[in-house]
Protein backbone atom coordinates (compact mmCIF):
# COMPACT_ATOMS: atom_id res chain seq x y z
CA UNK A 1 0.00 0.00 0.00
CA UNK A 2 2.79 2.44 0.87
CA UNK A 3 4.29 1.94 -2.60
CA UNK A 4 1.08 3.26 -4.16
CA UNK A 5 0.93 6.19 -1.72
CA UNK A 6 4.46 7.20 -2.70
CA UNK A 7 3.69 6.84 -6.42
CA UNK A 8 0.52 8.95 -6.11
CA UNK A 9 2.51 11.59 -4.22
CA UNK A 10 5.19 11.59 -6.94
CA UNK A 11 2.54 11.92 -9.68
CA UNK A 12 0.67 14.68 -7.85
CA UNK A 13 3.87 16.66 -7.26
CA UNK A 14 4.35 16.81 -11.03
CA UNK A 15 8.11 17.15 -10.79
CA UNK A 16 9.08 13.91 -12.57
CA UNK A 17 6.43 13.10 -15.18
CA UNK A 18 9.12 11.76 -17.53
CA UNK A 19 10.48 9.42 -14.87
CA UNK A 20 7.45 7.27 -13.96
CA UNK A 21 7.85 3.60 -14.81
CA UNK A 22 5.20 2.34 -17.22
CA UNK A 23 4.61 -0.81 -15.15
CA UNK A 24 4.18 1.23 -11.96
CA UNK A 25 1.57 3.44 -13.62
CA UNK A 26 -0.31 0.40 -14.97
CA UNK A 27 -0.29 -1.26 -11.53
CA UNK A 28 -1.45 1.95 -9.84
CA UNK A 29 -4.43 2.26 -12.16
CA UNK A 30 -5.35 -1.38 -11.51
CA UNK A 31 -4.99 -0.73 -7.75
CA UNK A 32 -7.32 2.26 -8.08
CA UNK A 33 -9.99 -0.01 -9.59
CA UNK A 34 -9.54 0.57 -13.31
CA UNK A 35 -10.23 -2.28 -15.74
CA UNK A 36 -7.56 -2.76 -18.40
CA UNK A 37 -7.74 -4.07 -21.93
CA UNK A 38 -4.91 -4.20 -24.42
CA UNK A 39 -5.29 -3.44 -28.11
CA UNK A 40 -1.95 -3.62 -29.89
CA UNK A 41 0.47 -1.40 -27.96
CA UNK A 42 -2.36 0.51 -26.28
CA UNK A 43 -3.29 -0.24 -22.68
CA UNK A 44 -6.78 1.18 -22.22
CA UNK A 45 -8.22 1.74 -18.74
CA UNK A 46 -11.85 2.38 -17.78
CA UNK A 47 -13.51 2.76 -14.41
CA UNK A 48 -17.16 3.11 -13.44
CA UNK A 49 -17.84 6.71 -12.48
CA UNK A 50 -14.86 8.07 -14.46
CA UNK A 51 -15.90 9.61 -17.78
CA UNK A 52 -12.41 9.75 -19.29
CA UNK A 53 -10.59 6.68 -20.50
CA UNK A 54 -6.86 6.39 -19.96
CA UNK A 55 -4.82 5.19 -22.92
CA UNK A 56 -1.20 4.35 -22.09
CA UNK A 57 1.68 3.41 -24.34
CA UNK A 58 5.24 2.63 -23.34
CA UNK A 59 8.15 4.86 -24.17
CA UNK A 60 11.04 2.57 -23.38
CA UNK A 61 10.28 1.41 -19.84
CA UNK A 62 8.72 4.77 -18.90
CA UNK A 63 5.21 6.12 -19.30
CA UNK A 64 4.93 9.11 -21.61
CA UNK A 65 4.89 12.39 -19.65
CA UNK A 66 1.59 13.61 -21.14
CA UNK A 67 -0.03 10.35 -20.05
CA UNK A 68 1.24 10.82 -16.48
CA UNK A 69 -0.32 14.31 -16.56
CA UNK A 70 -3.59 12.77 -17.77
CA UNK A 71 -3.55 10.29 -14.86
CA UNK A 72 -2.75 13.14 -12.42
CA UNK A 73 -5.74 15.13 -13.66
CA UNK A 74 -8.04 12.12 -13.24
CA UNK A 75 -6.71 11.37 -9.73
CA UNK A 76 -7.39 14.98 -8.73
CA UNK A 77 -10.75 15.32 -10.48
CA UNK A 78 -12.18 12.12 -9.00
CA UNK A 79 -10.21 12.19 -5.72
CA UNK A 80 -8.73 8.75 -6.39
CA UNK A 81 -5.39 9.19 -4.63
CA UNK A 82 -4.79 6.45 -2.07
CA UNK A 83 -3.87 8.75 0.80
CA UNK A 84 -5.78 11.75 -0.53
CA UNK A 85 -9.34 10.38 -0.42
CA UNK A 86 -11.57 12.77 1.45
Amino acid sequence: MRKYDELVFQILRGMSDANIAFTDLVNLLKHLGFDMRIKGSHHIFRKDGVIEKVNLQKEGNKAKPYQVRQVRNIILKYKLGVMYNG
